[in-house]
């Protein structure tokens, strides 16, 4: 499975940002797709995850404000990043279990398999 993420860029505070992630390979809509994102100095940590039946769950720092969607047509995972804060700045990378999670929404790193190369999102103050 090879996952290609795109729509990162520089942003004003308040702002908002959508992020797409495209799957390719052998992909199953029954596995779980998430987001995670990495500041410099920091480690990767969750953001958003969708599971198979679409089932979300979101990092409280995001609640509210960020919501995770999937397009299991297109084999597709979105982050719309809205109220954009200067502290979201960060390398967004989507991820893909290869286990099935219809139901259970996996938020730790260890469980995703698959993951895109990153894509820049700034939030200028």
């Amino acid at each position: 499975v090879q996952l290609q993420a795109s729509g990162g860029g520089l942003v004003q505070a308040g702002g908002s940002l959508r992020l797409s992630c495209a799957a390719s390979g052998r992909t199953s809509s029954s596995n779980a797709m998430g987001w995670f994102r990495q500041a410099p100095g920091t480690e990767r940590v969750f953001v958003a995850a969708i599971s198979g039946v679409g089932g979300t769950y979101y990092a409280d720092s995001v609640k509210g404000r960020f919501t995770i969607s999937r397009d299991n047509a297109k084999n597709a995972v979105y982050l719309q990043m809205n109220s954009l804060k200067p502290e979201d700045t960060a390398v967004y990378y989507c991820a893909a279990t290869s286990a099935s999670y219809r139901w259970v929404i996996p938020s730790l790193r260890e469980r995703y398999n698959y993951w895109g190369q990153g894509t820049q999102v700034t939030v200028s103050s």
